[in-house]
């Protein structure tokens, strides 16, 4: 397995002010995202034929909840300079396609633990001061012929900058063309910057999303990139917004592909199983969720990943 640590080199922080620019942008980019997101997941909950399972339930729609990290310290124990910013979640649950999606932004900073700070790049160099803003989202379909999804991007500093994400499929049972469409959506974000990228990011995706203890793969999936930094701001953060716009415009025509397929008894209890094993993972393996909660993030917020049912053989 290849080395995906952060390179030891690294590009010099702007000014600050052109540094805060920076941020304001991304953080805005990922609010834009999850807004088209969410539209276009409500339109497919509206376009369920009504012969359908589940059509005869209202469209699901998403309720958006903000928390703030200042809100998780302790009571009566002031401000926190350790705990600033926060986020807002927005789930759409029991829904006639959806039965449990999340598309979440943040935007927190703060200081990482001591313990902590020795596993982030630059943290040590910014005496573990950080900031990070990001969207995440995962879908857990209804029907077991839908696949399910995982995608995120994200901008963290440190004593350095990067941006990170990727978007990964999850099918119950695979269908070739729909993986296919799938990667060739991200390699075509990937090639308009980088020839290299796809390649190099869908085989960090397959090394990351296994696992291990099973020794098998989680999805079918995709692409993943972590500590991006280029030397060129303009051109990452470019790639970044591809990747979002790439899974904007082949996740929900996947879903729309699908939706309208029946499904047996059988199929929903592997999709069950599945589901089990994705479980496994993100509370075994995911550095986001280790991020999440390692940085005050909000416990509902980061484990919102987790499937609303799932079993185990």
């Amino acid at each position: 397995m290849k080395d995906r640590s952060a390179p030891e080199t690294a590009s010099p922080l702007p000014d600050a002010a052109t540094l805060a620019h920076r941020q304001e942008r991304a953080r805005d980019w990922f609010r834009d995202l999850r807004d088209r997101i969410c539209a276009a997941f409500e339109a497919i909950e509206t376009d369920l034929d009504p012969d359908r399972p589940h059509a005869d339930l209202a469209p699901g729609r998403f309720a958006r909840k903000p928390w703030n990290r200042a809100d998780e310290a302790p009571e009566g124990g002031g401000p926190n300079p350790d705990l600033g910013g926060g986020g807002e979640m927005s789930i759409l649950r029991g829904g006639r396609v959806f039965e449990k999606v999340g598309v979440n932004i943040s935007t927190v900073h703060g200081h990482f633990s001591p313990q902590f700070a020795k596993e982030i790049p630059g943290a040590a160099r910014s005496d573990g001061r950080f900031w990070a803003a990001g969207i995440s989202l995962v879908a857990h379909m209804r029907s077991p012929r839908v696949p399910a999804v995982h995608m995120n991007t994200r901008m963290i500093v440190t004593g350095r900058s990067w941006f990170g994400g990727g978007a990964d499929l999850n099918p119950m049972v695979e269908v070739p063309t729909d993986t296919a469409d799938f990667h060739a959506a991200f390699k075509t974000a990937c090639d308009r910057h980088d020839p290299g990228y796809y390649p190099r990011f869908k085989e960090w995706c397959d090394e990351y999303f296994f696992i291990k203890h099973r020794g098998e793969a989680r999805g079918v999936g995709g692409i993943f990139y972590d500590y991006l930094d280029s030397g060129d701001w303009e051109d990452d953060f470019a790639f970044t917004r591809d990747v979002g716009e790439a899974f904007l415009d082949i996740y929900p025509a996947l879903v729309r592909r699908r939706m309208q397929e029946p499904w047996t008894d059988a199929e929903r209890e592997w999709q069950l199983e599945k589901r089990g094993r994705y479980a496994e993972f993100n509370l075994v393996y995911d550095r986001g969720t280790r991020f999440g909660l390692m940085t005050g993030g909000n416990p509902e917020a980061v484990l919102m990943s987790l499937p609303p049912e799932a079993k185990w053989p």
